[in-house]
């Protein structure tokens, strides 16, 4: 098992709330850390798959089951399968406080965002947390193998394949089933042909503005299909909608999303970029290293800050406005290019924002002062320089 950045912040936060919901996509590895967790507790421990039909059928008289389960913390996988057993939880969760089990009663774990969030947050209104296990990121893997990262993604059946080739079969397979078999569970009543089809038209477009009306025209349906469209992906934490930081600035502001694939592997899979050269040949491979750069920044970033991009009708540009409070921002550009530059529109815009720091993020290993206070950084130190924000 690859050791998972998230893994002591779990343990932190079961210490303190009575539940926790782990939200990440599909094969993320949020089943391996909530049992390695377990594992290394003393708190003995319970596991459920909802998915399991014989798992399920302990949960027929739920509160019975959890009843004779106390003093345990009970895990439960896919919790999107049993949405009824939240209000049950409840009740469990006040019952234990009173007997005085405070914390690190249920760990739940989820597939998707808003559909847990829209079960629990009604139900389980102070009583869990909520924390994000993306697939891997760089800060997790040794830095010589950052490169594959990238190419493969950060599934880890995927990231620790034998050799690319099936790297890519396991990502193609992985899309199929999303598509198939994954999608229609969460009640979603689309066709996969056109969930398909919308998925690698974001692929083509990655990093690129919204453009609801063009995704509309070339699908054949409305507006508002394309928007549900995007939802599901997103609500799947498979795509990223990131939202333009506004202010009343006196410039006309760019109000359209930027829209990035998530997982690189993913991106390269829907694009059929099997190998390394491949992606390096392909137009896609700037815009592609900045979602991933994006991501590493993203994932290391402490908890309340708010990621925005910044772009002017005149042009002006960040890639990611890092909004750590109401009034500290840091403004991040992310460059594909071992000899990186910022053009001057980045550095308007950074004094429009009244950004704290600007760093400039490469792929290279060296960080050295660039002009007018840009700190160039390589990846691995511009995550961590965001977990220290």
């Amino acid at each position: 098992m690859i050791p998972r950045a998230l893994y002591p912040e779990l343990d932190i936060r079961l210490r303190q709330f009575p539940a926790v919901a782990l939200l990440g996509p599909r094969q993320s590895g949020k089943t391996t850390l909530a049992l390695e967790l377990a594992r290394h507790r003393k708190k003995e421990a319970v596991y459920l798959d909802l998915e399991n039909p014989a798992d399920r059928r302990r949960l027929d008289d739920p509160l019975a089951y959890l009843y004779a389960q106390r003093g345990r913390l009970v895990i439960l996988d896919e919790i999107h399968r049993m949405p009824e057993i939240f209000a049950v939880l409840r009740s469990e969760i006040d019952a234990r406080r009173r007997a005085g089990e405070k914390a690190g009663q249920f760990l739940v774990l989820g597939s998707a965002a808003l559909d847990l969030l829209r079960q629990s947050s009604e139900s389980l209104a102070g009583r869990v947390d909520f924390l994000e296990l993306t697939p891997l990121q760089p800060q997790e893997v040794a830095a010589a193998e950052i490169d594959r990262l990238w190419l493969r993604g950060g599934f880890p059946d995927s990231f620790l394949s034998d050799t690319d080739a099936e790297s890519s079969r396991w990502r193609q397979a992985f899309i199929r089933s999303y598509l198939e078999r994954d999608i229609p569970q969460f009640g979603i009543r689309v066709p996969a042909e056109t969930i398909e089809r919308f998925w690698t038209m974001l692929a083509h477009t990655q990093a690129a503005l919204f453009n609801a009306q063009r995704f509309a025209h070339s699908l054949g349906v409305g507006g508002h299909a394309v928007a549900h469209y995007l939802g599901i992906l997103v609500d799947l934490l498979l795509v990223r909608r990131l939202q333009p930081w506004t202010a009343n600035l006196g410039k006309r502001l760019v109000k359209s999303p930027k829209i990035y694939l998530r997982d690189s592997g993913m991106l390269h899979a829907l694009l059929n970029l099997p190998t390394l050269n491949d992606v390096l040949g392909h137009p896609v491979a700037g815009a592609s290293w900045e979602g991933f750069a994006l991501e590493a920044v993203l994932a290391a970033a402490p908890d309340g800050a708010n990621p925005y991009f910044y772009r002017s009708a005149a042009g002006q540009e960040i890639d990611l406005v890092l909004e750590l409070s109401a009034s500290r921002r840091w403004a991040f550009e992310f460059k594909k290019s071992l000899s990186p530059a910022v053009e001057k529109g980045f550095h308007i815009a950074c004094d429009d924002i009244k950004a704290e720091r600007r760093i400039l993020v490469y792929p290279g290993r060296d960080t050295y002062p660039g002009t007018n206070g840009v700190e160039v950084m390589p990846l691995l130190s511009a995550a961590r320089s965001a977990a220290d924000g």
